[in-house]
């Protein structure tokens, strides 16, 4: 699964956008330094049911924004993205 497919499945289960969910850890106070990752971890499976993977793929968005190592784009297996940059507003309205 790629990133931004992680992505798109909490927008599908917890009906908020990525973006939403950034937003709401940082009144939350989570993206600052030295909140722990399990800290988040644990809210988004209390708060929303994610399990440990997709709140990860969170963690990593909440923690270091959008973009996304070039090791990770390419058009080869599963697990690769289109482009270093992850679509954080809804797979309703990312370009095509």
């Amino acid at each position: 699964m790629s990133f931004q497919a992680y992505l798109d499945a909490i927008e599908d289960k917890t009906g908020k956008t990525p973006r939403a969910l950034v937003d709401e850890a940082e009144q939350r106070g989570y993206r600052t330094a030295g909140v722990k990752a399990g800290v988040i971890v644990d809210w988004l499976k209390d708060d929303y049911g994610l399990g440990r993977g997709h709140a990860m793929a969170l963690v990593h968005v909440i923690k270091n924004g959008s973009k996304i190592s070039a090791k990770h784009v390419g058009s080869a297996g599963s697990h690769r993205d289109a482009t270093d940059t992850l679509w954080l507003d809804g797979k309703a309205t990312r370009p095509t």
